[in-house]
């Protein structure tokens, strides 16, 4: 196995590419009590146009297929579910969809090895019917409803909206009623067979485990597949303007959901190790600007414009990236303005080289402390894995990230003409 690790903070993680072409990561955590097994395909909300390996067949298929998938997956012949197995073994087990990846998991401290039996059974052995499919539009349905009454949801769909023309990214992961009632089996066979295929897959184990012993029981479990090579994914063009400026939904709420939002405008080459310093610029940024150290988080929480830490986000793959600042206020319009002024200060007198240093420790602090959780650790490097990146970069470059770096994407990203509002009242 090929092993990487961070002197710095002493963790070391085992990486091995099966002949099937899946690639298994143990991350070894001694004397931890817990153990965390979290299993994922290359296969997103944004995956719906692409060119299946072998047969070149170029497939566009309904938004919401890959979050439909992963609901159907837990679904046995035997008519059993398999997420009430895992829980019956006393294991927390759950799946999650994203733009740009599926994971199946699970947590444990006793019965590790008869939940990984099950684990690796239900995702390797689908089971779709024209009924049992029918079935899920409905209970997929109700999910869809149920978070069209979330603001927060609202808000952050309308902010996709509001950057993106026509990338994917700004579709609801779920699908809507309409574009899942399209959905059948078939659809579902067609994408599994090509998206969980183990060459597209990764497997992350986080625990007390010695790396070899626990990849000779991934290897006993793993069903004998053809690795089938690279799928052709396509994508719409990368976008160079926003979509528009501004975008407003009413719903019932007590005080208004805001996300002042920035899109990056990425260039052609995606570059994984140069993603990841980016990354920790924004983050040092984000936090200078209206983090809860900033002066301008104390302005605004002192004179009760916004009442809480605000959430800080950069959400990137090699096809899309944009920031996100979130919260609640009854005058989104002035701490839009308030950023917009204090990025304009930055810009023309630099950065603080004290606040500067002070930051970029607590953000070091921050990554170091996702080290403590088998959980966060495990699902860190599947969602950096389908990025391409090692996620001890994060940890391992920070101090490559110079205050002149820093002052060149403040410059380069947080423009206005790339600013958005996107406001729920």
């Amino acid at each position: 196995m090929k092993v990487i690790e961070s002197l710095k903070i002493k963790e070391k993680a085992y990486i091995e590419k099966l002949e099937n072409g899946l690639t298994v990561i143990i991350i070894p955590k001694h004397n931890a009590n817990k153990k965390y097994v979290i299993w994922g395909t290359h296969f997103g909300s944004i995956d719906n146009r692409f060119i299946m390996p072998k047969t070149e067949e170029e497939v566009f298929i309904p938004d919401g297929v890959a979050h439909f998938l992963e609901h159907k997956m837990f679904e046995q012949e035997s008519g059993i579910n398999s997420l009430d197995t895992l829980t019956a073994l006393g294991v927390e087990a759950n799946a999650y969809t994203t733009n740009d990846h599926t994971a199946y998991l699970f947590e444990c401290t006793e019965n590790f090895y008869p939940a990984l039996d099950e684990l690796m059974d239900y995702v390797q052995h689908p089971y779709f019917t024209d009924e049992n499919v029918e079935k899920e539009k409905g209970i997929i349905g109700q999910e869809i409803m149920m978070y069209d009454d979330y603001p927060e949801w609202k808000v952050y769909l309308n902010t996709l909206e509001a950057m993106y023309h026509e990338h994917p990214v700004k579709l609801d992961i779920t699908g809507t009623i309409e574009t899942i009632s399209h959905i059948d089996k078939d659809i579902l066979y067609k994408c599994y067979n090509t998206f969980y295929n183990p060459a597209n897959m990764a497997m992350v184990i986080c625990g007390d485990f010695e790396p070899e012993k626990i990849l000779d029981e991934i290897k006993k479990r793993l069903i004998k597949k053809e690795n089938q090579g690279e799928i052709k994914r396509i994508y719409p063009q990368k976008e160079k303007e926003i979509n528009m400026p501004y975008k407003e939904s009413k719903m019932e709420v007590s005080m208004p959901a805001f996300i002042v939002g920035y899109k990056d405008v990425q260039g052609e080459e995606y570059n994984p190790r140069i993603a990841v310093k980016k990354h920790i610029a924004i983050e040092i940024l984000l936090n200078m600007i209206i983090g809860k150290s900033s002066n301008l988080y104390k302005e605004l929480y002192e004179k009760g414009i916004i009442l809480s830490e605000p959430g800080l986000d950069y959400e990137f793959t090699d096809q899309y990236a944009h920031i996100l600042i979130s919260g609640q206020s009854n005058n989104p319009q002035e701490i839009q303005k308030r950023i917009k002024e204090t990025v304009k200060t930055f810009r023309e007198n630099g950065l603080n080289e004290q606040h500067f240093d002070r930051i970029r420790k607590k953000v070091y602090g921050d990554y170091a402390i996702e080290y403590n959780s088998v959980g966060n650790i495990a699902r860190m490097f599947l969602a950096d894995n389908m990025k391409g990146i090692n996620s001890f970069d994060y940890i391992d470059d920070y101090k490559t990230v110079t205050k002149q770096y820093v002052e060149e994407i403040l410059k380069d990203i947080f423009k206005e003409e790339n600013m958005v509002l996107s406001i729920v009242k």
